[in-house]
């Protein structure tokens, strides 16, 4: 799913014309810049896709980690799972109600990144419960 967000942070950061025109679009409703609210999106966007390639790493590595590196993974996967759905409901929000008419491509898109980082949730909750009765 990260590597799918690079695409949509690009094209947000370096304001291609189809992401432009569809923060002017979006932005009216809400009567804000629509740069600020396309640029501030890329980041938003690009903070999700570091954390999630920084949880990748950390799957990799997940069996040479320590106890405590592993809670600090569970920390990392927990942090851009929330963020990722968090940001993909406003995504879903926004095209449907900032948008004249929704982009089904998107919506199709941020829905399968809700549903995916909701299941690592469920797992990474799963996991530090079993993490948490090994420690004690």
């Amino acid at each position: 799913m990260g590597l799918v967000l690079v695409r949509f942070t690009i094209s947000k950061l370096a304001g291609w014309e189809i992401s432009v025109n569809a923060f002017i679009e979006m932005a009216k409703p809400l009567g804000i810049n629509p740069t600020f609210f396309r640029v501030f999106t890329g980041i938003l966007i690009l903070l999700v896709v570091i954390l999630y390639f920084t949880t990748v790493v950390f799957a990799l590595f997940e069996t040479k980690l320590q106890s405590y590196k592993k809670l600090n993974f569970i920390s990392v996967s927990t942090y851009s799972n929330t963020l990722g759905l968090l940001t993909m409901v406003g995504a879903l929000l926004a095209e449907f109600y900032l948008r004249v008419q929704p982009k089904w491509l998107l919506v199709y898109i941020a829905a399968a990144i809700v549903i995916f980082s909701a299941i690592n949730l469920l797992i990474i909750k799963k996991q530090q419960k079993q993490l948490t009765q090994i420690t004690i």
